[in-house]
């Protein structure tokens, strides 16, 4: 438990998991949304340089058909190109004339619109371009990057470009823009989930805490209760958060009943272990004495006596030791003896065996059989040993002349003992814990002077035997009315395979 909560949180910098997954969740988003923005830019950026692009070559064809019209109204020779100090021929616009495929006049309209002849080096960059209508792209020295085209047809052959210089700086203050609004977008779409995640792992952190001081806590010694739990204001199940801390909240349930069980376990260990010491030392100091005496030949108390007492002392403690293995055997779920058992039979044995044994007890049976039957699946043995206990009990525990009723009845699915006595009752403080191992009422429940003396373990043998069988005990008390039911399944509505046979305890 203690490893798990400090690896949910723990002792060492609790909030350290909480930090570190608001950075990746808001890594995450400006990542996302940094990809998403060049996208659209880079996206942007493209069509529209497509779009510019060709609206430039369709202003280049139209540039070198206006060209080639012009030279049909003018006279002159094939290095005539008097038609760029036309209208419409706007600034930087190259032309050029050809003869059998090679150029043999270029000039370029300059900024305040006169023509000036390309040199030697310009023109060869316009080398290979032949008038078939296509367009190329081709950088000029001293001039730039134009897109150029040059036409035949019909007409003269001629050569037109213009500069992709205007495009280039539409699509760099594009870039720019683009490059703003996304910085901008960038930082607005960072700062709101940074926000937003830092409200909504809150409850988180809180649980974290919670797992942190019950990690704080000693688990391993001392008493184990109030633990801390996520307050319910953290316990929302329609957040993820909430779902976290209800499911530590069952966590710490669970360990914590598990550690109060484990308490009160020891609890009880311990208890047995100091009342079975108690109940085995009375006998053994007894037997130390008498053979003591003996051995020293103490002619006050005669050997026969002696031996009879060491005898009696060591049936008791025999017997002590006896129970005690037998719920040892119980509590490891050692399989019993499966029988038919007819209870009226053993029952009515049981009864006659108590009223030899107290015969100053009114003893009273009786059988509610409505279909005459009354058998169950068990070890007919062990099953003795219930009734007897609680006919023992009755007797021990009852003053002389007290009634005691013993029943056997039987519904569709089980069979009933009830052993029902006229006695002076159990106190209410010792009935929640009266099959309790070493558990009496001595101190409240007469008996005569001199009478047996119970171990305190046969209630408790009579409640592990019945739930061994798949029944239960149950009593109820009140003064001049007590009563402990047996209730066991009855044979024929057992589910099969419900008794397994075994060797028997």
């Amino acid at each position: 438990m203690r490893s798990l909560l400090r690896r949910t949180g723990g002792r060492s910098r609790p909030g350290l998991g909480r930090h570190s997954l608001r950075f990746r969740l808001v890594l995450f988003v400006s990542v996302t949304m940094a990809v998403v923005c060049g996208a659209m830019a880079l996206t942007t950026v493209a069509v529209q340089r497509v779009y510019l692009y060709e609206d430039l070559d369709q202003r280049v064809t139209d540039a070198a058909e206006r060209s080639q019209g012009g030279l049909q109204h003018r006279p002159g020779d094939a290095t005539d190109l008097g038609f760029l100090n036309e209208r419409g021929q706007p600034t930087g616009t190259v032309a050029a004339r050809f003869v059998d495929d090679r150029i043999v006049a270029a000039e370029w309209v300059t900024e305040d619109g006169h023509q000036r002849m390309l040199t030697a080096a310009q023109r060869a960059a316009l080398d290979g371009i032949l008038p078939d209508g296509s367009l190329h792209t081709r950088t000029i020295p001293g001039l730039g990057t134009y897109r150029v085209t040059a036409i035949g047809g019909d007409g003269e052959p001629v050569l037109a470009g213009l500069p992709t210089a205007g495009i280039q700086r539409v699509l760099d203050r594009l870039v720019i823009v683009e490059t703003v609004i996304a910085s901008v977008g960038l930082a607005a779409a960072a700062a709101t989930p940074t926000t937003v995640i830092r409200r909504q792992l809150r409850p988180l952190g809180r649980v974290a805490a919670t797992a942190a001081e019950v990690a704080r806590v000693p688990l391993d010694r001392g008493e184990v209760a109030g633990l801390t739990r996520v307050p319910t204001s953290d316990t929302d199940p329609g957040t993820e958060a909430g779902q976290v801390g209800v499911v530590l909240n069952r966590l710490i349930d669970h360990v914590e009943s598990s550690l109060g069980e484990r308490q009160r376990t020891e609890e009880r260990m311990r208890r047995l272990l100091a009342d079975a010491s108690h109940e085995l030392r009375t006998p053994l100091a007894s037997i130390a004495g008498y053979a003591e005496l003996m051995n020293h030949g103490d002619q006050q108390i005669p050997p026969e006596l002696a031996w009879q007492r060491v005898t009696a002392q060591s049936a008791r403690m025999t017997g002590l030791v006896e129970d005690l293995l037998l719920l040892a055997r119980l509590d490891e779920g050692r399989p019993l003896l499966s029988t038919e058992v007819n209870l009226a039979t053993l029952v009515a044995e049981a009864v006659w065996d108590a009223r030899a044994a107290g015969a100053d007890h009114d003893w009273r049976l009786a059988l509610r059989l409505p279909d005459g039957h009354a058998s169950v699946i068990g070890d007919q043995s062990r099953l003795h040993q219930v009734v007897a206990n609680l006919l023992a009990n009755a007797r021990l525990h009852t003053p002389a002349g007290t009634k005691i009723t013993v029943s056997v009845e039987t519904t569709e699915e089980e069979c009933v003992i009830r052993v029902q006595d006229s006695g002076p009752g159990i106190p209410p403080d010792l009935l929640p814990s009266v099959f309790d191992r070493f558990s009496r009422g001595d101190a409240s429940r007469s008996r005569a002077l001199g009478s047996e003396s119970g171990s305190g373990l046969g209630l408790a043998i009579a409640a592990a035997v019945s739930e061994a069988h798949g029944g239960r005990i149950h009593v109820e008390s009140e003064p001049g009315d007590t009563e402990f039911t047996v209730t066991l399944p009855r044979a024929d509505a057992a589910p099969e395979g419900g008794s397994r046979p075994g060797q028997g305890l």
